[in-house]
């Protein structure tokens, strides 16, 4: 029996059920979600599933799930979907030079929600280490999300593994248009995003700095509009205020800066804009010291916030002294 295993063809000496193949593999049934010729497999029946000669066959990891343990405590968490998180720097996985330095950088980040990619298993070096063994999923909301995807089908084909192998409904959802700029493809957003929620998902969407058509998304149940500062992995920070300001004003969901922070300061830019949170991955991995940078961004979307509860002094045209002029010598 012939078989292509996430793009690499196999053949084996007899027909196998779901159940036999990921036990030769050596992979945990638990672990993974399978696809056979675009159809998930239910895991409830991976033991009856019997696979025949020709079959295209995806694997993909289980990569965890979970609530924070540190829920908001104070009085001003972000609520997204119902979940109260305490912190308002949500970062991504991918970039570091090891899973041991991407633990340290989410550490120090305080994070509580850190996205993460799909991917195939490796069918060939079981021993392969795994994010999962880094970044604990008890302890931190994995958010899948869709990098990658550049139609509106792939990215539901992926969030959909990705609910199959752990479950999750709140997912990150970004449709790219072009390699080159990576602008998010805002025509297949909106059709992934109302087909995902009609599924039941709890999108997060990566999404155009448009205020017309974040309203869009909002009105077809997105749970959070992210649109981005700047072109993703740019460093340029917020380059439309304007825009982002009155995503902010009609949104009745949390509004996130997602892509093009380069430094401590975007962050806070972003923030004193009226943000809800700030997601960043490149700014922090690509630092000459991700730990370091790590902590200056939690610091800097704590600022932010601050800075915007606290509301900022009137810009003036000229100077008002702040010491009193009665009692001059």
């Amino acid at each position: 029996m012939h078989l292509t295993i996430n793009g690499e063809a196999r053949s084996f000496p007899q027909p196998l059920t779901v159940a036999q193949l990921l036990d030769t593999c050596g992979l945990d049934a638990r672990k993974v979600a399978v696809e056979r010729n675009l159809e998930i497999v239910p895991r409830s029946g991976y033991r009856e599933a019997l696979l025949a000669d020709g079959d295209r066959i995806e694997i993909v990891h289980f990569i965890g799930g979970g609530l924070p343990d540190a829920a908001a405590a104070d009085d001003d968490p972000l609520v997204v979907a119902g979940i109260s998180y305490h912190s308002r720097l949500l970062v991504g996985t991918g970039k570091y030079k090891d899973f041991e330095e991407t633990a340290r950088a989410i550490e120090a980040s305080g994070a509580e929600i850190v996205t993460v990619a799909v991917r195939r298993v490796n069918i060939i070096d079981r021993n392969q280490p795994m994010l999962v063994d880094y970044v604990d999923p008890r302890r931190y909301t994995y958010l899948p999300n869709t990098a990658g995807c550049y139609t509106a089908a792939d990215a539901v084909r992926t969030l959909r593994l990705a609910r199959e192998a752990g479950g999750w409904d709140l997912v990150k959802l970004e449709v790219l248009g072009d390699q080159k700029t990576l602008y998010p493809n805002m025509v297949e957003t909106l059709a992934a995003a109302e087909t995902l929620v009609g599924e039941g998902f709890k999108v997060m969407v990566y999404c155009s700095d448009d205020p017309i058509l974040a309203r869009r998304l909002e009105e077809l149940g997105c749970v959070a509009i992210m649109p981005l500062a700047a072109p993703i992995g740019s460093g340029l920070g917020v380059q439309n205020p304007v825009g982002i300001r009155l995503i902010i004003e009609q949104a009745k969901v949390p509004v996130l800066v997602d892509a093009g922070v380069g430094t401590a300061s975007d962050a806070a830019v972003a923030m004193e804009l009226g943000c809800d949170g700030v997601l960043m991955n490149t700014a922090i991995a690509e630092a000459k010291d991700p730990v370091r940078m790590a902590r200056a961004m939690r610091l800097a979307v704590e600022a932010g916030r601050l800075a915007y509860r606290a509301g900022r002094m009137p810009k003036k045209r000229y100077a008002d002294a702040s010491s009193p002029l009665a009692g001059l010598i």
